[in-house]
């Protein structure tokens, strides 16, 4: 009944959305107000259907109804409820429900915030939802990719969810990202209105702005929510591996990056309008491209779905997306004339336009690498990647520069800046850089480490001139209130979110560049076998490897319990010491190989890395255990109880694993320091800060915005009078 519920409430929701492309269209073209009125009703009813079906699926994880093809992959009657929550966006049907869902909430409050605004270009902008929720709706429903499809012969118990996906970040990381994905649909979908409608002055983009700011918020914390999953779980030790789906995830950012800036040129000058509606369709086209790769298979990668049938529909959708687009800005051109000519290269809208290039530029180079092997194969025939290596040494100097532009951006004024300002403007941010400098090239190995001091400097100057600008501020906002400097610095803030949000945005990516630079350059590894009493050195720090653990995880019945073999580890360096315990959990091969008992030393494993974190350094560890050991025992395990009770199997598996930790193998450990690198993290709960500043409305926005309703109530009851 559920299931039945479920996919009737998604092919009702694909009507829904075909009835508001069509009627957008046709309200659009005719301005006939009551059929807006019922394609934006028909986006809430779709949003109302997704949410349905949501619990309803969300319900069969939580009962462990493996009728469903879906909860039989990916759960199981052991997989905590936590993790039964989060498993439904480990799948590829549930992935696109959420995805569904999520644009149809976006659309839903943006045609609800926008339904008294923008008359003209409101229905153009209904339709374009309408056509991307139809296309993500008939995936699952036409198709193939039914989140509800039933097993004719349900399995007695789950597969449970893969192992690498037991992480707490589970829970927020891919709907962080794919709120970013769906956000930027918003923005895009009025740039087209404004085109169709010739509507090309700044009104869409103060209606939208926001939620563009919002895409960039979610899609950003998604990132790096998954680089530190990836450095604090995954066993290799970075967080970032130039991988295609990380890739993906990172061009749309970028751009998104690059619109946020040129938009207020826009806004304050009417320049650059063929330039934000290409950005705007290419943001969008890229958050396309970044939900194909995860679903296509085309390119390897570990957070990739695999093969699947959705790369041809995806392909077509992405091409009309891209053609139709750039043929409407091309028809408009005469439309999006810029109102004003760039007066000054020494002026805050040229530095806006160069930090666009070099945005682009990235996101460019990272498009190359990430489809190389793709173009490769495609004129050789031969599918060739490119690494890290690549990527860093093309990226490297174009975030050099970028830093730089985030430096001297929040000095130029509009329209033009005098050499003289500026130069009185640069005099103490460059007196602190260029006291960095020396002191990093005193104290550092130049040679091997330039690029770094000179990425040092750079952050040093940006955060200056952002303690400089709120300094200046506060200042001035002391003068004429006579506050203390907390409160004036509390209320310059409050008064001018938008700006000094985007200040703390610029300090958080400087800091963030801090950890990225710093733990690059001077980070040291060691990977090396040790036996119970050896030692090694690394960095200044003695490790000593103690002793073996091992042990199972769940109680001695659970015949799905994972085992847990590590090490305890000794570390000491000066008069500090403390003790690190890395670990790999076993879980049970759902194959069956290996035999009844030693399909539980044969199946996935997950690293659990033991982390020191530290605002200096972090010191960081895995294991790789050694079981060749065990091989022999597990076989005679196996012939001898095979078809033994699972209780007695338990007790042998606890056997085995005892007996590894008695006998004390050799193990292969990693062993890395990684400096400064937690001011990554910190980097990102700056810009994260500064994101929500600027998002918040400031007092005068919500009094106005008090205002028009009051003035709209009033008009419905003069009406009715």
């Amino acid at each position: 009944m559920t299931g039945a519920v479920g996919f009737a409430c998604l092919t009702v929701g694909l009507i829904a959305a075909l009835y508001a492309a069509v009627a957008g269209v046709y309200a659009g073209r005719t301005g006939r107000l009551e059929v807006a009125t019922s394609a934006r009703r028909a986006i809430y009813c779709l949003a109302g259907l997704l949410a349905i079906a949501m619990v309803m699926l969300e319900s069969a994880y939580l009962r462990s109804d493996f009728s469903y093809k879906l909860v039989a992959q990916n759960s199981s009657t052991d997989t905590p409820t936590f993790y039964k929550l989060t498993a439904m966006w480990s799948s590829q049907e549930g992935s696109l429900l959420l995805w569904a869902f999520l644009l149809s909430v976006y659309s839903s409050v943006v045609l609800l915030a926008t339904r008294r605004r923008l008359r003209d270009i409101t229905p153009w902008a209904t339709a374009v939802l309408g056509v991307v929720a139809t296309f993500f709706l008939s995936l699952m429903v036409v198709f193939g990719q039914d989140p509800f499809a039933r097993l004719a012969s349900p399995p007695a118990e789950g597969n449970g969810l893969e192992p690498l996906l037991r992480h707490p970040a589970m829970m927020v990381h891919p709907p962080l990202l794919y709120s970013g994905y769906v956000g930027f649909s918003i923005p895009f979908a009025f740039a087209v209105g404004a085109l169709i409608t010739r509507r090309t002055d700044a009104e869409w983009i103060r209606s939208t702005r926001r939620f563009a700011l919002i895409a960039w918020t979610f899609l950003g914390c998604g990132i790096l929510i998954g680089a530190l999953w990836s450095y604090s779980e995954l066993g290799w030790g970075g967080y970032w591996a130039w991988d295609p789906v990380e890739n993906a995830a990172l061009m749309p950012w970028l751009l998104g990056t690059a619109l946020l800036h040129s938009v207020m040129v826009q806004e304050r000058r009417g320049m650059l309008k063929v330039w934000n509606s290409s950005l705007v369709i290419a943001t969008f086209t890229a958050a396309l491209i970044g939900t194909f790769l995860v679903r296509s298979g085309v390119l390897n990668s570990i957070h990739a779905f695999g093969a699947s049938t959705l790369g041809v529909p995806f392909l077509v959708f992405i091409g009309l997306v891209l053609v139709s687009s750039v043929a409407l800005v091309i028809s408009r051109l005469d439309s999006l004339r810029s109102d004003a000519r760039l007066d000054s290269l020494l002026s805050r809208e040229a530095f806006f336009l160069l930090n666009n290039l070099v945005l682009v530029a990235l996101c460019l180079v990272i498009f190359w690498g990430t489809f190389f092997p793709l173009i490769s194969e495609a004129i050789t025939g031969s599918k060739e990647s490119v690494g890290p290596p690549f990527f860093n040494r093309a990226t490297v100097p174009l975030a050099l520069v970028l830093v730089a532009l985030a430096g001297i951006g929040p000095l130029l004024t509009w329209r033009r800046v005098t050499a003289a300002t500026l130069k009185r403007m640069l005099a103490v941010p460059l007196g602190v850089a260029a006291a960095a400098f020396l002191l990093l090239l005193a104290a550092t190995d130049a040679a091997r480490s330039f690029s770094s001091i000179l990425m040092f400097t750079l952050i040093a100057f940006v955060l200056a001139v952002v303690a400089q600008e709120f300094a200046r501020g506060t200042s001035a906002r002391r003068l004429v209130s006579r506050e203390s400097w907390p409160a004036a610095a509390a209320s310059l803030v409050a008064r001018n979110r938008r700006r000094y949000g985007g200040y703390l945005v610029h300090a958080g990516i400087a800091i963030l560049f801090l950890g990225v630079a710093a733990s690059s350059a001077f980070h040291a590894q060691r990977d090396v076998r040790l036996g119970p009493g050896q030692s090694t050195k690394l960095d200044g720090y003695t490790i000593t490897y103690r002793r073996p653990t091992a042990a199972i995880l769940d109680d001695r019945a659970g015949t799905g319990a994972p085992i847990s073999i590590g090490a305890v580890v000794d570390v000491r360096k000066g008069g500090n010491h403390w003790v690190m315990r890395p670990s790999r959990n076993y879980y049970a091969a759902t194959d069956g190989s290996g035999g009844a008992i030693g399909r539980f030393f044969t199946g996935d494993s997950t690293s659990e890395v033991d982390l020191r974190w530290g605002l200096r350094r972090d010191v960081w560890t895995a294991i790789q255990p050694d079981l060749s050991s065990l091989m022999g025992p597990i076989r005679e395990a196996n012939r001898k109880f095979g078809n033994a009770p699972g209780r007695v199997q338990a007790l042998i598996i606890a056997a085995l694993a005892q007996r590894y930790g008695n006998q004390a193998p050799p193990a292969t450990f990693r062993f890395i320091v990684s400096p400064l690198i937690a001011w990554i993290w910190i980097g990102g709960a700056v810009v994260l800060l500064g994101a929500l500043t600027a998002l918040w409305p400031a007092a005068e926005a919500r009094r106005r915005r008090a205002t028009s309703l009051a003035a709209a109530r009033l008009g419905r009851e003069l009406s009715r009078a």
